[in-house]
């Protein structure tokens, strides 16, 4: 999806058929529409011939009431006309926004953590809010606005050939000339208003990125750098958004200046006929009015044609999102995993690159048997490949060599929602959801009863500052769960783990890291007793939560280095043996 500079997407028309397959889901509305559209263009190409009635009929001593009382019947057709068809456009705008955006949500759901890796969660974001917005615009507004002066500027084009055929030609005869200029800075507003919109899309990375991270730019003084950096990307939006203005003013200076002189030089003409009585002066009238309805549906046209044009940048920007593809995804015959699930899971000679860093390995020929109900502890220096391992095993990613395997099956064989079914996770980095408190402890098991969130919740040790919270369960977590401390978002997480009881394998990855002395034995306490029943994947650089592990495996540069017991591994005195000093002799200093 994303593009290097030197990319150069094709953007045009033919991206909104996206658009288009939506709309086609109401036929009856886009009827409706149409229908309102073409009463409503009718009645306005109708108010020129009123008139010229009334000049020629009216004022010459005719009944005047009857022709102004004609005149309001189609000023109220067109008035109710006119309603209809902002109703039934403005439902479609809105509805198939609404549906563009759960099907690119829905979309985003299907695809690998790798995909927004390489793809700017900001920039998604920007592209469901902003882009579907101008699409919203377009839908709801835009092109029933062109085609309503579609419809107008034929209407009134025949209008004008029946009241006087030879001013007609020479009106048509700017036409050509606004043609040319449109065609011209039509491929610079276009690729402009791409540019604009990408540019948006920057102000808001920069934003979320200093919002989510507000306590560390403050800790740091770093306000006035900050406001800077978001001045520039506005400043850049603004400069881009300059360009396509003075673009678009200049189709409009040319539609304006091309269409209006004409209409003025023709009706110079037309007052030279009337005064040698070839016209009549209702006549003049009539296609004076009919003529500014024409230059004025050229006009708009112009207005529409960069609405369309941005529009068209955004569908395609959508429809990227909508046409990715997960790089994990269910076989077409997936392998069902065997019942009942024992929790094995198996390394075998895996090779592996993360997509974002082709060039460094993050593991390399790693062969490892966690054998069911076994406690395997994982350690060694940052950058070792234990998270890795984390990630392969719930197939967030496929190795490029070897195989992982759970209870037997290979993974790359099996639906990834069966294989993360069986696994109970505690990250490293605790996600809490704006939500209630309920509803982040449930995350784990949706169904789980009021008993069983209470009892994950005392066996993590968040029972107590769960309770004293304002509204108990139901008390709102804010973002990120930024009413709870450190310590109590991970007992969060681990209470979460823990409502998964069918989960035969449990990944804890530095679980306890953000826990008091006090808590982190509770905790401990347990997860002992989880641990009873899974198979556990324990990664930690605190090694005193490790030493009661039946095996620790030692990595160092995507590689198993050293395997055993605390006790075996300090008497090898390898790798592991110096972190434990290191560790070990910082506590006592």
């Amino acid at each position: 999806m994303a593009t290097t500079p030197g990319d150069k997407p094709s953007r045009n028309f033919s991206s909104l058929r996206m658009v288009w397959r939506f709309a086609a889901q109401y036929p009856g509305h886009i009827l409706g529409a149409l229908l309102a559209l073409l009463v409503a263009a009718a009645a306005t190409s109708g108010m020129p011939m009123a008139f010229k009635l009334i000049i020629d009929h009216g004022f010459a001593g005719g009944d005047i009431d009857r022709w102004f009382e004609y005149l309001l019947m189609l000023v109220a057709v067109m008035a109710i006309a006119t309603a209809t068809r902002f109703y039934f456009v403005s439902w479609i705008g809105e509805r198939v926004v609404a549906d563009i955006r759960l099907a690119v949500h829905r979309n985003l759901l299907r695809l690998a953590p790798g995909f927004f890796e390489e793809n700017r969660p900001a920039e998604i974001t920007s592209r469901i809010t902003v882009d579907t917005t101008i699409i919203e615009q377009v839908v709801g507004t835009t092109l029933s606005v062109a085609l309503r002066n579609i419809v107008m500027g034929v209407l009134c084009t025949a209008l004008l050939f029946y009241l006087a055929p030879k001013l007609a030609a020479m009106l048509l005869l700017g036409i050509p000339l606004v043609l040319g200029p449109v065609l011209l800075l039509g491929r610079r507003v276009r690729a402009v208003s791409v540019k604009s919109q990408d540019r948006i899309a920057d102000v808001g990375t920069v934003t979320s990125e200093v919002l989510g991270a507000m306590k560390v730019v403050q800790a740091f003084n770093q306000q006035g750098r900050e406001a800077k950096r978001f001045a520039d990307a506005t400043e850049t939006v603004f400069s881009t958004a300059k360009k396509r203005i003075i673009l678009r003013a200049l189709m409009t200076l040319a539609f304006i200046l091309v269409i209006f002189g004409s209409i003025t030089l023709i009706i110079w003409q037309g007052a030279i006929d009337v005064a040698a009585g070839r016209m009549s002066g209702g006549t003049i009238a009539a296609f004076v009015l009919s003529g500014g309805l024409v230059a004025g549906a050229f006009g708009a046209l112009s207005e529409v044609y960069g609405d369309l044009l941005r529009a068209a940048g955004a569908s395609d920007r959508l429809n990227e999102l909508l046409e990715a593809e997960p790089t994990i995804a269910p076989p077409a015959s997936p392998v069902a995993l065997p019942t009942p699930a024992r929790g094995e899971l198996v390394f075998d000679n895996v090779e592996f690159r993360y997509p974002t860093r082709p060039d460094a390995p993050a593991l390399h020929g790693l062969s490892l048997s966690v054998k069911p109900n076994e406690k395997l502890a994982i350690v060694g220096p940052s950058g070792a490949g234990k998270s890795t391992l984390f990630q392969l095993a719930q197939r967030f990613y496929d190795p490029q060599g070897g195989r992982v395997l759970l209870d037997g099956v290979d993974l790359t064989t099996a639906d990834p929602a069966d294989i993360r079914q069986r696994i109970a996770m505690v990250p490293q980095e605790t996600v809490l959801f704006a939500a209630s408190a309920r509803d982040n402890l449930r995350y784990g098991n949706w169904d789980a009863t009021e008993d069983e969130i209470w009892a994950a919740a005392r066996d993590a040790n968040a029972e107590n500052f769960l309770r004293a919270l304002p509204d108990g369960l139901d008390t709102f977590m804010g973002e990120g769960g930024a009413r709870l401390s450190g310590g109590q978002r991970q007992r969060i997480s681990i209470a979460r783990a823990l409502l998964r009881r069918d989960a035969p394998l449990l990944l804890l990855d530095e679980a306890t890291s953000a826990l008091d002395a006090e808590s982190e034995k509770a905790v401990q306490d347990a997860l002992e007793r989880l641990m009873d029943t899974r198979t556990t994947m324990v990664i930690a650089h605190r090694l005193a939560t490790v030493r009661a592990a039946s095996r620790i495996v030692v990595m160092d540069d995507g590689r198993i280095v050293e395997e055993g017991t605390h006790a075996s591994l300090i008497d090898r005195g390898g790798l592991y043996a110096r972190l434990a000093r290191l560790q070990f002799d910082g506590m006592a200093a």
